[in-house]
């Protein structure tokens, strides 16, 4: 699979960075944009392999669907939930470039583009301090925390979580049969946090924005 792909622009041929319009795509479109190639499930936009699939499997081509994405990227509809300039110039080609190239299409990336656009994440536990367990919003706006596991002592507990990204995140915790015992505000460029009290046990951590949980955006928390 190449890596780069043509785009034509301003009379002449530019190069679109799949590798990069990945990363983008996962950062910022993900959280809102369900693509099985990419691994997002967001879902306050529509499913792009349900949008383009039957038009691709009736002959519809990447050009083609490369200037839509490119549309609607650029030219957002009023009061759509999609923000404006959420990617421009050479990262909105890029962007549409790899949608073009895999929305509604079989199979897996490979090669740089297998693990483009995935968050890094630790799996070395963060501990509660002094009743407090901080677990952050990964920095990119991805759907992911900067660990996936954690540990705390019973008894009060604050939860609090940073948010660096234009993408709203929030935290929030269930137990282990999935009820919600409590969760954070969502929040762009800021803290959620909330206070509740944990008992010994399994626990989960988790966005609670929708599609947030489903593409990735969780971690175990055990309680002793």
């Amino acid at each position: 699979m190449a890596l780069a792909i043509p785009a034509s622009g301003c009379g002449r041929e530019k190069e679109a960075d799949l590798v990069t319009g990945k990363t983008l795509f996962s950062q910022k479109c993900g959280s809102c944009h369900a693509l099985e190639r990419a691994g997002t499930k967001g879902k306050q936009g529509p499913d792009l392999d349900e949008a383009f699939g039957p038009a691709r499997r009736d002959g519809l081509g990447e050009s083609t669907v490369e200037g839509v994405v490119l549309d609607q990227i650029g030219l957002v509809r009023k009061n759509s939930t999609m923000p404006a300039d959420l990617v421009t110039g050479p990262e909105a080609r890029a962007v549409a470039a790899y949608v073009a190239l895999v929305a509604g299409q079989p199979g897996k990336d490979q090669g740089a583009l297998a693990n483009a656009g995935r968050p890094k994440v630790s799996n070395k536990p963060i501990a509660a301090k002094g009743g407090k367990l901080q677990i952050d919003a990964d920095p990119t706006g991805a759907l992911a925390f900067v660990t996936s596991k954690a540990t705390a002592m019973a008894g009060p507990l604050m939860f609090v979580s940073e948010n660096k990204a234009s993408i709203p995140h929030n935290i929030a915790v269930k137990d282990s049969g999935g009820k919600l015992l409590g969760e954070g505000p969502d929040v762009t460029g800021g803290t959620s946090k909330f206070s509740t009290k944990v008992k010994a046990g399994k626990y989960t951590f988790v966005c609670t924005v929708p599609g947030h949980e489903e593409g990735g955006m969780k971690g175990d928390l055990t309680v002793k």
